[in-house]
C-alpha cells in the first residue's frame, strides 16, 4: 500500500532548472571557468550546489576548498533570491494541485532535494502548500547529496521518528519517490523506494532506471501516481 510520496523539487515541482544553469554559468564565469549547458545536463544536474561547484572546479583543475565552496554557494543563492523576488517561483502547471491531491489521499508528503531549505520553504509557502508537506530534506541536512542515498534515508528516518508518528513503521517499499534525473533516481532506488521519473529534464530513454516513467506533457495526478505504484508493486 502506498503510504508516502517524496517529491524532488527542481524539475518536478518547480520549473527552474534553466535558472540554475544560468546562475551556475554566471558564478563560474566570474571565476574564469566555463560551464556549458551540455556539460551541466550531462554531468552535474541532480547534484546539490556543493556537489556541482565541487565537481566543476575539480574538472577545471582547481581545489574546491570548503571556504571557496561556501562563498560560491552563497553568491549563487543571492542571485537566485534576486530572481525569485522579481518573478516568483515558477511552478509547473498542475504541480501545486498534485500536492493538494496527494495530501487529500492521506499520504505522508515530503520534499527531498539538493536545493537550499529557504528556496524550498519559500516556494511551498508561495502556493500555500507548506502545511501539507510534513518533512523536508534539503542540502543543509546531508553530507552527501544525490546520487548518494543519504537524503532519502534521512527522509525515511524522519517519517518514522518525528510526530505525529505513524501507527506502524513506514517501509521503503511503501514510499514513492518522484524524480526527474538519473542522480535522483539512483539515490531513491538505493534507499529501497519505488521510483517514478518525469521525463521533463531528461528524455525517457535516459531514465530507464526508474520503476515507471511519465512522459513529458502527461498530466501528473495523485490518481496516476497511485496507478503507477500499484502497477509496479503488483497492487500490494
Amino acid at each position: 500500500m502506498l503510504r508516502a510520496v517524496l517529491f524532488d523539487f527542481n524539475g518536478v515541482l518547480v520549473d527552474d532548472e534553466p535558472i540554475h544553469l544560468e546562475l551556475f554559468q554566471r558564478v563560474f564565469g566570474e571565476e574564469g571557468i566555463t560551464l556549458t549547458a551540455e556539460d551541466y545536463y550531462a554531468e552535474v544536474l541532480g547534484y546539490d550546489d556543493r556537489g556541482c561547484f565541487g565537481e566543476v572546479l575539480r574538472r577545471a583543475g582547481e581545489e574546491p576548498t570548503p571556504a571557496r565552496l561556501a562563498r560560491l554557494i552563497a553568491r549563487k543563492a543571492s542571485y537566485y533570491q534576486e530572481r525569485i523576488h522579481r518573478d516568483g517561483y515558477p511552478f509547473f502547471p498542475g504541480a501545486a494541485d498534485l500536492v493538494r491531491q496527494a495530501a487529500g489521499r492521506g499520504w505522508t508528503l515530503g520534499v527531498v532535494s539538493g536545493a537550499l531549505r529557504d528556496e524550498v520553504e519559500g516556494a511551498l509557502r508561495q502556493e500555500g502548500l507548506r502545511e501539507l508537506v510534513r518533512l523536508l530534506v534539503t542540502a543543509e541536512d546531508v553530507e552527501e547529496g544525490k546520487p548518494d542515498p543519504q537524503s532519502y534515508l534521512r527522509a525515511l528516518q524522519l517519517m518514522n521518528s518525528q510526530p505525529p508518528l505513524p501507527e506502524r513503521l513506514v517501509h521503503p517499499h511503501e514510499v514513492l519517490a518522484v524524480e526527474d534525473s538519473p542522480a535522483g533516481l539512483e539515490s531513491a532506488a538505493a534507499a529501497g523506494l519505488v521510483t517514478v521519473a518525469v521525463a521533463r529534464t531528461y528524455p525517457a530513454a535516459k531514465l530507464g532506471a526508474a520503476d515507471a516513467v511519465v512522459a513529458d506533457g502527461e498530466t501528473l495526478s495523485a490518481g496516476l501516481l497511485d496507478e503507477l505504484y500499484r502497477r509496479v508493486t503488483g497492487g500490494r
